[in-house]
């Protein structure tokens, strides 16, 4: 029997992304990511989201890191994981998360300032036109033309 396991996600990061090394070096970046779906009950919209967190690791990590931000949007191609853990006082926790193969970051880099204003290019000056003989003609401008 064939199992498969993979996740699309689009959506908005909640918070930053948060980068951590392993004890080996590899970068690792965690952020969270609300998916909201917009259904109709009734005669009235609704709209639901659905808090995902996400972890990624190596240079995606740290590129993740260097260009995301909360609020951003990111599209997130990976696996679904289940982890499990113990606080420090006994209980017992676990939780579902994506481990993503492939972010995309959607939209243009955010800048902390706004681009400075290049001098827009003057216009040229309208040119007047250049007086025509008497009697001439705009056929008789035609035959300048090499085509």
């Amino acid at each position: 029997m064939a199992n498969l396991n993979r996740v699309y996600l689009l959506g908005n990061l909640t918070r930053d992304p948060e980068l951590r090394y392993t004890p080996s070096g590899t970068a690792v970046a965690s952020f969270g990511l609300a998916v909201n779906r917009r259904y109709r009950q009734g005669e009235e919209w609704k709209e639901e989201t659905c808090f995902v967190d996400v972890v990624v690791f190596g240079r995606q990590a740290e590129t993740v890191n260097e260009y995301l931000s909360k609020g951003r949007q990111a599209l997130v191609e990976g696996r679904l994981t289940w982890r499990s853990w113990e606080t420090d006082d006994g209980t017992r926790r676990s939780k579902h998360e994506v481990v993503a193969q492939n972010v995309q970051f959607i939209g243009g880099r955010p800048s902390a300032e706004p681009a400075p204003q290049e001098a827009a290019p003057s216009k040229p000056a309208p040119q007047e036109p250049a007086p025509q003989e008497a009697g001439a003609t705009p056929a008789d401008e035609d035959d300048d033309i090499p085509f």
